[in-house]
């Protein structure tokens, strides 16, 4: 599919659906359950009191990357969809696939999904609050928080802006296309450039707000991680180009040299991964003020989180493209669900872990009991909802 840019430049998307960057957003999917899952159990959540050290090493794993990650692979198809609808079709459909789903979320899912949490910290008869009393608490007084679907706002937003751009400054998406599409065959390039532009657009932004920081305009369920800000929008614009001149051809093409070095991708993203490991040891054990690491470390850690971030984005959908006539007829199934299955997962999570938190378990088998009933109960609900045909549409 082609349109005209300018008058002179040609913008050429993917006719068709490419089943290997679907399973690579599916399986994000499942990290974000195996993430939510786990970091109940783990020292750093401080949460249940069966812990585990090894459940802080996958949460430090995926909180480095998957987001971003989700971001980049997001932009992949923009192109496609505006060169497809036009701005004004395209911003609606948006709006009815992630705007409805989010305020669905904030005003019902949220506040059912976060209710056994006050009822652990306001055992019967120290309250009168009912859900209802819960809920309108929540919505008026606060904290009023979003969880895991804030994803769906900054993503809605991102998809304004490329909309705009397209609507105004199109050329601008076509010279950014095209420089990413000159570097398909030149794979260690493209990757030394992406992990340059990371860590310039992480590193100022850790340095200046820290990790733990998050932006919340005005108390409403709108936050972003104040330090990720740039690196989600970088992400996601990053993808809108490689899926501005041709995913089947351009840098993601399947036979390309990107795709096929994936194992290289990954082996750095471990090297990165080890690195952040040993300056979380070291901050630990050899830095005075836990609370205020001294600059060389900030940087080191700012640096050594982009690189991974970025090894694990080149890694991820490599690995799935490489391998995209592989059997996985277990992820085609779940994926028409990923979506509905992650917007309704928080649900499960947080009364599964209410319901086992009484019984001395290993850490492994309540992390188990809530994976397994998470990943089952939100997928039968939604092949079940998505028989309502409006609902189909929206997830």
């Amino acid at each position: 599919m082609l349109r005209k840019l300018d008058g002179s430049e040609q913008i050429t998307t993917a006719p068709a659906r490419i089943m290997a960057l679907d399973r690579a957003r599916t399986c994000i999917t499942l990290l974000v359950l195996l993430h939510h899952s786990v970091v109940n159990y783990t020292y750093f959540g401080n949460g249940d009191r069966a812990r585990w050290l090894g459940f802080d090493l996958v949460v430090l794993f995926n909180d480095s990357f998957f987001m971003a990650c989700m971001f980049f692979i997001s932009g992949l198809f923009v192109c496609d969809s505006l060169t497809r609808k036009g701005p004004a079709i395209f911003l609606g459909e948006r709006a009815w696939r992630l705007g409805v789903p989010f305020l669905l979320s904030i005003f019902v899912l949220m506040p059912i999904a976060y209710y056994p949490t006050f009822l652990r910290y306001h055992l019967p008869g120290t309250t009168d609050f009912n859900f209802l009393h819960f809920w309108w608490h929540t919505l008026t007084i606060g904290p009023w928080p979003s969880g895991p679907v804030w994803f769906l706002w900054v993503l809605l937003a991102l998809d304004a802006i490329a909309a705009l751009v397209w609507s105004f400054a199109s050329g601008a998406i076509g010279a950014l296309g095209r420089l990413i599409f000159s570097l398909r065959n030149r794979a260690t390039l493209a990757f030394i450039a992406f992990l340059i532009f990371s860590v310039a657009i992480y590193l100022p932004m850790r340095l200046a707000f820290g990790d733990a920081s998050w932006l919340e305009p005005g108390g409403y369920p709108l936050p972003i991680q104040t330090s990720r800000i740039l690196l989600y929008a970088g992400y996601f614009f990053t993808g809108v180009g490689v899926g501005a001149v041709s995913l089947r051809t351009g840098v993601l093409a399947e036979n390309g040299d990107i795709v096929k070095r994936w194992l290289v991708w990954a082996a750095f993203a471990l090297l990165f991964y080890a690195a952040i490991l040993a300056l979380v040891y070291i901050h630990h054990n050899w830095v005075a003020d836990l609370n205020s690491p001294p600059l060389s470390w900030r940087v080191g850690y700012g640096v050594t989180f982009a690189l991974f971030s970025a090894a694990m984005t080149f890694a991820e959908p490599a690995m799935f493209l490489r391998f995209a006539n592989a059997n996985w007829r277990w992820m085609d199934a779940l994926r028409p669900s990923a979506y509905g299955v992650f917007l309704v997962h928080y649900i499960f999570i947080i009364w599964l872990q209410y319901a086992v938190y009484d019984y001395s378990w290993p850490p492994g088998v309540k992390f188990a009991v809530v994976f397994a009933g998470t990943l089952s109960l939100s997928w039968t609900l939604i092949v079940l909802l998505r028989k309502i045909p409006f609902v189909a549409r929206m997830i």
